[in-house]
């Protein structure tokens, strides 16, 4: 009798440490390994953000603050790529390999070449000062589209806004007036595109949601619909489809808008992030005053 109470004991206690296992692994989505943690790459930063990859997998990172834009090469190499950014925040590339910036040193979207050469895209909004144009995705056909929410700067000597509202804008390819084409929004922020031009997601940081829409032929958005009850500062997606959110920590969403994973980061806040490497299955984080790595079972699509 003994001997059949001490094994089910052992049974007992198996299936509660087995639960227990269930309830303690992290929530992974499949998508990286529960045992890897988020590798600290450098703390040496005032507050980074904007991280874009190349197309050979180099990411370019803004630390806002310092006025810099920072290179973290394939082989692991973080070098100051360039000073006095225009205050670039939130970047993407094109396919020409121009570095796209919202930069709110004087509220303008500008574009850098690689050879380091500034042009100003987007200078004001009918004849008046844009908010702080903060995000930019660029669509396969090169039109644009970026937010725009307003966040008091210490270096900016205005003490308000222009516009009435915190809106998204359209620039189409070649142009230099944007349309203003969401603006019932509380303050849009992340922003970030489908790879076949299909569909946009918007995350609403004050309203603390995320929108999906339908981009039509002529670069207009339609078929708004609520994504996921979560907003972000910056966005990625994977192959799947998955759509990455920061703010704490990254939130994982399926394209169904479930959430699917989340990686906890050590730091007050998480900015942005996008996939690097050669393959581009290694997410890069920015942090606060750090940027972190985490090796991926899927790749980016940027």
């Amino acid at each position: 009798m003994r001997k059949i109470l001490l094994i089910l004991s052992i049974s007992a206690i198996t299936q509660l440490c087995q639960a227990r296992a269930v309830v303690d692994t992290p929530q992974t989505g499949g998508l990286f390994d529960a045992n890897e943690k988020p590798k600290l790459v450098s703390s040496q930063f005032t507050f980074t953000e904007g991280a874009s990859v190349d197309k050979n997998g180099n990411v370019f990172f803004t630390d806002q603050p310092n006025n810099q834009i920072w290179e973290y090469d394939v082989n692991g190499k973080l070098t100051l790529w360039m000073q006095n950014t225009s205050r670039s925040n939130g970047t993407y590339f094109d396919r020409k390999g121009n570095l796209i910036s919202c930069a709110d040193e004087h509220e303008q979207l500008i574009s850098i070449s690689p050879k380091k050469k500034i042009k100003v895209l987007v200078g004001n909004f009918e004849g008046q000062l844009l908010n702080g144009p903060n995000d930019v995705w660029v669509a396969p056909n090169g039109d644009m589209y970026f937010t725009d929410p307003y966040y008091q700067r210490d270096y900016w000597d205005r003490k308000k806004p222009d516009l009435k509202s915190q809106d998204v804008y359209f620039l189409k390819k070649g142009g230099n007036k944007p349309v203003d084409l969401i603006h019932d929004l509380q303050q849009p922020n992340g922003i970030v595109g489908t790879p076949d031009g299909k569909y946009l997601y918007i995350a609403d940081i004050q309203g603390n949601k995320t929108y999906k829409y339908t981009i039509t032929s002529d670069g207009k958005l339609v078929d708004k619909t609520l994504f996921c009850d979560l907003g972000s500062d910056g966005m990625t997606l994977d192959k799947q489809g998955n759509v990455y959110l920061t703010g704490k920590g990254v939130t994982i969403f399926s394209p169904a808008g479930v959430k699917i994973a989340h990686i906890d980061i050590n730091e007050p806040w998480t900015a942005n992030l996008c996939f690097a490497g050669r393959h581009k299955d290694i997410l890069f984080i920015t942090a606060f005053k750090s940027v972190y790595i985490l090796p991926m079972k899927v790749s980016g699509v940027e």
